[in-house]
């Protein structure tokens, strides 16, 4: 961020607009209003946190509706210091342990289980009892990941609006510790000989939408960050961050306006120079957008603004899977085993994501569910439980018919569930809602239901993927920028997205030296527009 006197003053009166109130909009918001900055935030729902919010629901539960756990937060903490607050005031984290509870379906039943823990001698035991020789590199796993996060952050936490960032110092110091031609199970396998241990380490890449057998070796960090800094669940579930932070922002002056959508981004020349919303049309400096790529940026960006990503590419782009949701409302208990977080890895999970990469129904999927009330009594009423079940599938480019076959995979997920002892959740059911590939399209604006943006493939990724500097005036937020999808990735894409449209104005009132910046830091004065 800025650090002179004169650069923040040739901030005071610049004006930016802001479009949607997700986590990647609130986070640059905060940022931008840091550092003097006038910010309006145009949300076409009624309350901010986009997918990640929680709802409430008929008879006293609550769902989050997308994320449903807290990793990292040591990025968003690093945002509200740098706007003199403390993450921890304003919301309650409780790390989990175990983190989660693994369990592995077999032939005939359950072949094993891991309750997975940050405690290096517990989560060797668990290991140990399925595969033992496996138990004796955990250590030597993490030892290695540390060094590629150490490496590869400040990979993450720069920009790749030039080319030539891809052989930046940071890049080119990485690289002997990413390679590229390893998928993370190939990478795990140096490790691990059991299937089941390496995806214990290997099914996070489903928060990126992707295969652990296709996704670049590099994601191996994911599981690493989760046992090195804890998984979190914030109390009263993932929008209780999303409303902090929207408080903090209208504190700091942002005017965050809900209810209003944004129909077109407008333009002087090549520059963004506001929006039309709500049928005001909004000067300002700069915009940002807070939205998912390939379905906002086409429908408010004239597509001569936007020469790199333009329709046919957009349509060509390689999307992540979509997912299959049931938010259940039920009387009585869960059984004692039941944690906060249980993944069911299906018996082939190679066929399972196999067929969800390649368009099939998976009718023997993996089931992942959060109850919730493990750990926060807040979520549903006194004996009563919200249950939230997820399961990957294929995104709207397969053409499934979701009309026809909603209520068979309704009845063919619950059966699942009985792995996990859930035997009789039908006849406990007091509220439900589905929510299928047409529903993250329909209700919450997601390009062909593909819940988790823009695959993360290595042509889609740095370089490749959409720039945070989109072009004059016009900056992206959200999983489907660099650094990509995930809470504390976007976060970090926020702060990329703010730094680059800080100093492109600054630069342009001031000019670089005055403004205090580094000298490759005006980027208004050169480089590429996308």
């Amino acid at each position: 961020m800025l650090q002179s006197r004169d650069g923040l003053r040739a901030l005071s009166g610049r004006r930016v607009v802001i479009v949607g109130a997700g986590p990647g909009g609130l986070a640059t918001a905060l940022l931008l209003a840091r550092a003097g900055i006038h910010v309006t935030l145009f949300e076409k729902d009624e309350a901010v946190g986009g997918r990640t919010r929680t709802v409430s629901a008929p008879g006293g539960y609550r769902f989050d509706i997308g994320p449903t756990f807290f990793l990292y937060p040591q990025i968003l903490a690093d945002i509200f210091a740098s706007c003199g607050e403390r993450l921890e005031d304003h919301v309650r984290l409780e790390r989990l342990d175990p983190q989660y509870h693994l369990v592995f379906e077999g032939e005939g039943g359950i072949s094993g289980e891991i309750r997975a823990t940050a405690d290096m001698d517990r989560l060797e035991a668990e290991i140990a009892r399925i595969a033992p020789a496996d138990a004796r590199n955990v250590r030597r796993f993490f030892a290695d990941n540390r060094t590629k996060l150490k490496f590869f952050k400040p990979v993450l936490e720069q920009a790749f609006h030039r080319f030539r960032s891809m052989v930046s110092p940071a890049m080119l110091a990485a690289l002997p510790y990413l390679h590229p031609g390893r998928s993370v199970d190939r990478d795990l396998q140096r490790y691990f000989a059991d299937p089941r241990v390496r995806l214990a380490f290997s099914f996070q890449t489903k928060y990126l939408g992707m295969s652990p057998f296709r996704c670049p070796s590099l994601f191996t960090i994911l599981s690493f960050l989760e046992y090195e800094h804890g998984v979190y669940h914030p109390v009263g579930g993932c929008g209780a961050v999303s409303e902090a932070m929207a408080g903090l922002a209208r504190r700091m002056g942002v005017d965050i306006r809900l209810g209003t959508g944004v129909d077109r981004v407008l333009f002087e020349g090549k520059r963004a120079c506001g929006v039309v919303a709500g049928g005001e049309t909004m000067r300002a400096d700069a915009v940002v957008i807070n939205g998912d790529f390939a379905r906002v940026v086409p429908a408010l960006v004239p597509e001569a603004r936007r020469p790199r990503w333009r329709d046919p590419k957009v349509a060509k782009a390689r999307l992540s899977c979509s997912t299959f949701m049931l938010y259940l409302g039920l009387e009585g208990p869960m059984p004692a085993a039941l944690g906060h977080h249980t993944i069911l890895l299906a018996r082939d999970y190679a066929r399972n994501i196999r067929e969800v990469s390649d368009g099939i129904l998976p009718m023997e999927p993996s089931v992942y569910v959060q109850h919730a009330g493990f750990t926060d009594g807040g979520m549903a009423p006194p004996g009563h439980t919200a249950l939230y079940v997820l399961v990957p599938v294929p995104n709207l480019k397969a053409g499934i018919d979701w009309e026809a076959v909603r209520p068979r995979y309704r009845a063919l997920v619950l059966e699942r569930l009985k792995l996990l002892g859930l035997h009789d959740l039908e006849s406990r059911i007091r509220y439900e809602r589905i929510v299928d590939p047409t529903g993250w399209r329909d209700d919450f604006a997601v390009h062909e239901g593909a819940t988790f943006n823009l695959a993360h493939d290595l042509m889609q990724m740095l370089y490749f993927r959409p720039h945070n500097r989109f072009g004059p005036g016009l900056y992206i937020v959200g999983g489907g920028t660099h650094p990509g999808s995930g809470l504390p990735v976007i976060y970090e894409g926020a702060r990329i997205s703010a730094r680059l449209l800080i100093e492109e104005l600054a630069g342009a009132r001031l000019g670089a030296g005055e403004a205090g910046l580094p000298e490759t830091a005006p980027l208004a004065a050169g480089g590429e527009a996308t």
